[in-house]
């Protein structure tokens, strides 16, 4: 399979066309390998419009939703960019590329040891902080944070979380609460007040670290 097309199909065929603008964003989704973070047999769905799934019920998100939902939080370089549910790394590296100092949090060895295998072969050494550690409940003293990103749905976008922005910072992240279709949302820093504001409707995979835990009925 011809990767570098397959990966300019993709920007001029997916990414431009659902408004995709921002020349950082579509310069990182061309130079960066989407394959290298799949398992082998995966790597030929790495361009599919569609989410890719993977272990554990957990999927590399489509491109087009991921590019949108990135573009959202205007990124700036050296922004302090926390990914929660950093799944196969892909996201996390794209972040990287355009210039965001990151610090990704993933649970699932699985998950983790694809994402190390990926940016091992994309990002030079440093340019991205990888932690085991439940995405739902980042570690004390991490932050505080210019961007933060919850890379897949959740029923909620906690307040915890929330206060790990700095005064004017950003958090998106797909809401699945009253869908499908689930709801992108950035969330601003403001003043003391945490303002969100729903910019479009995308198909989200559940992140599981944030769903609700199974109760149990006697």
């Amino acid at each position: 399979m011809d990767f570098a097309r397959a990966r300019n199909f993709m920007i001029e065929g997916q990414l431009r066309p659902n408004q995709v603008q921002d020349p950082r964003l579509l310069a990182a989704f061309g130079d960066l390998p989407r394959e290298a973070f799949l398992p082998a047999d995966l790597a030929p769905r790495a361009y599919a419009d569609a989410d890719v799934p993977l272990p554990g019920g957990r999927v590399l998100m489509q491109p087009m939703v991921m590019a949108r939902l990135f573009q959202l939080a205007e990124l700036r370089r050296g922004d302090r960019t926390l990914v929660l549910g950093a799944g196969c790394g892909y996201g996390a590296a794209v972040l990287a590329a355009m210039g965001a100092n990151v610090t990704a949090l993933e649970n699932d060895p699985a998950m983790l040891a694809l994402a190390q295998a990926g940016l091992a072969r994309s990002l030079p050494e440093a340019s991205l902080r990888l932690l085991r550690e439940d995405p739902a409940q980042p570690p004390p003293g991490l932050g505080p944070f210019d961007v933060i990103v919850i890379e897949g749905g959740v029923p909620a976008i906690p307040r915890p979380i929330e206060t790990l922005l700095v005064e004017g910072g950003r958090l998106v992240a797909l809401v699945t609460t009253g869908g499908p279709p689930a709801r992108a949302t950035l969330v601003r820093h403001i003043g003391g007040s945490f303002t969100p504001r729903t910019a479009f409707e995308a198909h989200a995979a559940p992140l599981p670290a944030f769903q609700p835990k199974p109760s149990f009925a006697f």
